[in-house]
């Protein structure tokens, strides 16, 4: 929990990581590509505070406790969620797999979820891993990257007929919320694997599943705006619009918050810290205490207390099923977080 100025903010960060990118996990033969990957994600780190940049060796392979301090003891997260990536052509046991990130769940069963994922190249044996991932794990959500190598391919999309099936699945097991990478490229991802453009036909085809377009699909900002305000059940994680450009970049963050409030919403606006590139606690504090810098930006709608808190947790927490402690709830006439008709701003004006 985070508390300042009298007011109370429940936290759900739903961008987490336990990676492990050392040296001694990269696939022989793929050292390249496991070693440009990782500092491409250092490189990223660079955007926030000074203060808090971390060593390429820490970056690599950093530990629990670390990740305990950072999240829990000093970063003020109540609930965080794991988005689970394998990228197990470069990486040995995988960069961040279920497996690992489930562990470290078991321990602290209160305070995290973590997030399966699946790849439709698979085909019957992936079905059959994210039956017994759902089964084992109690999923509910799921981290999809459609860049991802794999045996000479180097991406899907949601469109194709096999991504199709595993979606059904998900229906089946009651994995609702489907968390999409659509954000900038890592080195050596293709960008254009990256397009939202699959997103809205898979939004279509399963109005119940939600779909959480992940570092809200930069630099395709206006794509996933346009979007949204059609697809009630798309929601952007703001994993990278908060970390990357808010420090760095404040009059652009300005513009993107500003364009995601107008066409998406506060009810469909997640939180994430996309740790451990960034850590949660410089993130919550400047959200909070952010507005827009001057009149400029007037067009936009109001940043109010209401809208911080359903951002930075009450949102995830109703997808998630998360309860949150009644003083931390918000009063009726504030709205329900995480409201799909938020997204009716186009379609009902007329």
């Amino acid at each position: 929990m985070y508390e300042t100025n009298g007011e109370k903010y429940f936290i759900v960060d739903g961008h987490l990581h336990f990676w492990d990118a050392s040296p001694a996990n990269w696939v022989k033969g793929q050292e390249q590509y496991a070693k440009g990957w990782i500092e491409c994600f250092h490189a990223y780190q660079g955007l926030g505070p000074p203060e808090t940049h971390w060593t390429i060796e820490k970056f690599q392979k950093y530990s629990e406790a670390d990740f305990v301090k950072d999240v829990f003891e000093e970063g003020y997260v109540d609930v965080g969620i794991f988005q689970s990536t394998y990228l197990k052509q470069w990486y040995t046991d995988g960069f961040n797999t279920l497996e690992k990130n489930a562990a470290l769940m078991e321990k602290y069963p209160d305070k995290l979820r973590a997030n399966g994922r699946w790849d439709p190249r698979e085909g019957e044996v992936g079905l059959k891993q994210l039956e017994e991932d759902a089964k084992r794990y109690g999923l509910k959500g799921v981290k999809l990257y459609t860049a991802e190598w794999r045996n000479g391919s180097r991406g899907w999309t949601l469109k194709q007929p096999e991504a199709q099936f595993f979606l059904e699945k998900c229906q089946e097991l009651g994995i609702k919320n489907i968390h999409v990478h659509k954000g900038p490229t890592i080195w050596p991802l293709d960008k254009d694997a990256f397009d939202v453009s699959d997103v809205d036909f898979a939004a279509t085809s399963f109005p119940e599943l939600n779909f959480i377009v992940e570092h809200v699909g930069l630099p395709r900002i206006e794509d996933l705006c346009f979007m949204a305000t059609q697809e009630p059940n798309v929601y952007a994680g703001l994993g990278v619009v908060i970390g990357g450009l808010m420090h760095a970049r404040p009059r652009f963050f300005a513009k993107v918050m500003g364009e995601l409030l107008f066409w998406v919403g506060e009810d469909k606006m997640l939180f994430g810290s996309d740790y451990a590139i960034w850590e949660p606690k410089w993130q919550i504090e400047g959200f909070v205490d952010w507005d827009y810098p001057d009149d400029q930006y007037s067009d936009y709608p109001a940043v109010t207390t209401a809208t911080r808190k359903k951002i930075l947790g009450l949102n995830a927490a109703k997808l998630y099923g998360i309860e949150v402690p009644q003083e931390l709830q918000l009063p009726d006439e504030a709205g329900t977080p995480a409201a799909k008709d938020d997204a009716q701003l186009v379609g009902g004006a007329t």
